[in-house]
């Protein structure tokens, strides 16, 4: 007789935890604390010279540098809360209100579109729009409503902010609609066979059972904005730089110390916009968990 050896109960997923733990740690936590390390040793050319100097943070907290990680920080916010303002109610009528399953498809195709095009391309299209002999300046001519072509259309804060919602929507949207899409149905029909209005039961029952998705959300939007330097060449111009050319150019500078701190910077920001942002979810949410709807 052959023995057959069994598990015991729990090995799988411990030894699927120890393993999810392994790869995070070596391909998250590493580059961020060899990031941290960096920041605090001197640079020669292309070679790390293992002596403690605080010349990369001088080169992050340099003025003009301060005055562009706000700018990054106020531009790509702020576009965060209007890609949750527009992708929350459009998230909520996809998952519960449309009821077409053609129309739905075609728009959830439509949602993926844009990750498969080139940022450039995405971005250029708007020089042709926003632009002096643009379709924008060209229609409000012809229509009498300006006398001259607006030139605050492009290559200024305004295009930037424009040429940011269209990239990053999906990436605010599809969290969202997964969450919405999770909750029960019984539920808002409790929520309405109870008396509550439209508005009390988006207030009370989907808003905070889609906590995760819009936590989720603003992660995998705000984060990826503040490294985007494409949208900000081609419609800022050179006029609006943000934080992710000036590592370009610390970088192309051969300081790599003074990147790595300006990298960390942004880091320690992101991780103290998501505790405020956390924060004012679990308000929205009564103070509980919002992970725990989705927990088994």
């Amino acid at each position: 007789m052959i023995a057959r050896a069994r598990a015991l109960p729990g090995t799988e997923g411990g030894a699927f935890v120890a393993t999810f733990a392994l790869v995070w740690t070596l391909g998250v936590l590493v580059p961020i604390a060899a990031l941290l390390l960096f920041s605090f040793l001197r640079t020669s050319g292309v070679t790390v010279l293992l002596e403690p100097s605080l010349a990369g943070w001088a080169e992050a907290f340099r003025d003009f540098r301060i005055e562009i990680l706000l700018r990054s920080l106020r531009i790509c916010l702020l576009v965060t809360l209007v890609e949750l303002a527009l992708a929350f109610p459009f998230a909520v009528w996809l998952a519960k209100g449309l009821r077409r399953g053609w129309l739905k498809l075609a728009l959830l195709v439509l949602l993926v579109v844009p990750f498969f095009l080139s940022p450039a391309a995405r971005s250029v299209v708007w020089r042709s729009i926003l632009g002096r002999e643009g379709l924008v300046n060209g229609l409000l001519l012809h229509l009498g409503v300006i006398e001259q072509p607006l030139d605050w259309l492009l290559f200024t804060e305004f295009s930037v902010h424009l040429g940011l919602i269209g990239p990053y929507f999906p990436s605010m949207l599809w969290p969202i609609y997964i969450a919405v899409t999770l909750i029960d149905d019984e539920l808002i029909k409790a929520s309405r066979d109870l008396g509550a209005s439209e508005w009390q039961t988006l207030r009370l029952v989907i808003l905070p059972l889609a906590l995760p998705g819009i936590a989720a959300g603003f992660i995998f939007t705000l984060v990826p904005m503040l490294g985007d330097n494409v949208v900000a060449a081609l419609l800022g111009g050179g006029k609006v730089l943000l934080v992710a050319e000036a590592v370009n150019d610390l970088v192309r500078a051969l300081n790599y110390a003074g990147a790595a701190a300006v990298s960390t910077v942004i880091l320690l920001a992101v991780v103290l916009l998501q505790w405020l942002f956390w924060r004012a979810l679990r308000r929205i949410g009564g103070g509980a968990d919002p992970f725990a709807a989705i927990r088994t």
